[in-house]
């Protein structure tokens, strides 16, 4: 096992894996920006040390800065977390080149996976469900034109290298079509550097179904069972459950069994999200994430595992500790991302100073989070402040106990996602389940 590791992020996720490597006895060293002198993660290390001014691109985003950082602290191991240098290709290299390790998959699959348009192919070669669309990246608009013609509107564009919402348009004629390829050409360029596209079918109904893997370096590859990200607005996951209560039994394991598959041809190792689209009783593959996801302790929860450790373990050279056959799924889980935003402001973000900072202590709810009674919230950084979840022993009351801790959180000084998220609790859509991802966008139209 490693004896100190540096942890490439702030916020939530860095308290998170702080607390798996003082589970494990592995010194950590935290790196802030100047805007992030206060937060927990740097109070909660062994080793702080700045790394820059607030702006990301000169910090957490800054490969420099953390590698002179990681040098200095003498760490063995690198913990991007989720967001900034997740996915990078280039700073896993630079750490590998360096002896440092980097607690995610290889540059390899990391290309290869991020790659969506190539992404989707090696699905299709794996036999795992893809929708109608192109056959990789589309070179010009008269290709895409013409296969939108041919598998029928309503098509969606997608940037071959996005992520987070970006770079996706939807179009149901050959004008919007158009329209769209350029739009999302030039936002892909702008944010990822790389405006390829490739163009699906457009499903007008679908849940977003996820699965988690763990892969460790000696060929062993497993699936945890699902996730259900449906309640989300502009593609921005809001709440996260698990299981979905809309795959069956002879579905889960379908997805489950896909989702090795890609895993293993991809040569895929740590964490990942293989992330599927469902309508109708049929999913279909549409990404993966080659990192730990923010909604990974619903998983945590149904299975009692603990993701980071497993991470660690697993880029440390360790062989899984489980088989497929030893995963057991007990009860019902949600989480809630608890974000500083006004959702009677079209969820506008609303950083401040928190003036009271108090979490629900039940059996079977958790708060992870960052920040305390006196913190000042920034507005440099995602507007995620905490996260809660909930676990019971069916979804019904998990409903229940989810409103019941959602009273009990007070956050008091900045507006919040809360109210939203007991308004959810009590509609009967989303309580009987009969939702899409359609549904919250919907809702505030």
């Amino acid at each position: 096992m490693f004896k100190r590791v540096l942890i490439a992020n702030r916020g939530e996720i860095a308290c998170r894996v702080i607390r798996a490597c003082r589970k494990l006895g592995v010194e950590s060293v935290a790196v802030y920006s100047e805007a992030d002198r206060d937060s927990l993660h740097v109070r909660m290390a062994n080793v702080s040390i700045c790394i820059g001014p607030a702006e990301s691109a000169r910090s957490y985003l800054h490969i420099p800065s953390i590698i002179s950082a990681a040098e200095i602290s003498d760490v063995d191991a690198i913990h991007p977390g989720y967001g900034f240098l997740s996915e990078n290709g280039h700073f896993a290299d630079i750490c590998r080149s360096l002896d440092i390790a980097f607690i995610g998959p290889s540059s390899e699959a990391m290309a290869r996976m991020s790659d969506k348009a190539g992404a989707r192919e090696l699905a299709k070669a794996c036999g795992v469900p893809t929708l109608p669309g192109s056959e990789g990246v589309v070179p010009d608009d008269e290709a895409v034109l013409k296969i939108a013609r041919s598998i029928g509107y309503p098509v969606i564009v997608k940037a071959s290298a996005g992520g987070g919402g970006r770079g996706i348009r939807v179009a149901h004629n050959d004008a919007a079509l158009r329209i769209a390829m350029s739009s999302a050409k030039a936002e892909a360029e702008a944010a990822f550097g790389d405006g390829s596209l490739y163009i699906e079918k457009f499903l007008t109904q679908p849940r977003h179904v996820e699965v988690q893997v763990l892969c460790d370096e000696h060929g062993n590859v497993i699936h945890l069972g699902e996730r259900d990200c449906t309640t989300q607005r502009r593609h921005q996951k809001l709440i996260e459950e698990s299981p979905s209560p809309v795959v069956d039994r002879h579905v889960r394991r379908a997805m489950g069994e896909a989702a090795v598959k890609i895993c293993k041809a991809a040569n895929y190792t740590n964490a990942g999200t293989i992330e599927f689209l469902f309508e109708n009783g049929q999913f279909y593959f549409m990404e993966m994430n080659t990192r730990i996801q923010v909604e990974h302790p619903v998983t945590e929860m149904v299975t009692g595992m603990d993701l980071i450790e497993e991470q660690l373990r697993v880029a440390a050279g360790e062989p899984l500790r489980w088989r497929q056959k030893d995963i057991r799924f007990t009860g019902h889980a949600m989480e809630f991302r608890i974000n500083a935003e006004d959702p009677e402001r079209k969820f506008a973000p609303n950083p401040g100073q928190v003036s009271l900072f108090i979490t629900p202590e039940t059996p079977g709810v958790r708060a992870d989070s960052f920040i305390y009674s006196g913190y000042r919230i920034t507005p440099y950084y995602d507007s995620m402040v905490a996260k809660l979840i909930v676990h019971a022993d069916s979804r019904a009351q998990c409903i229940e106990k989810s409103k019941m801790a959602l009273r009990d959180f007070i956050l008091e000084g900045v507006k919040t996602t809360i109210p939203f998220h007991l308004a959810m609790l009590e509609n009967i859509a989303f309580v009987n389940s009969d939702f899409d991802i359609n549904f919250v966008d919907k809702l505030f139209a």
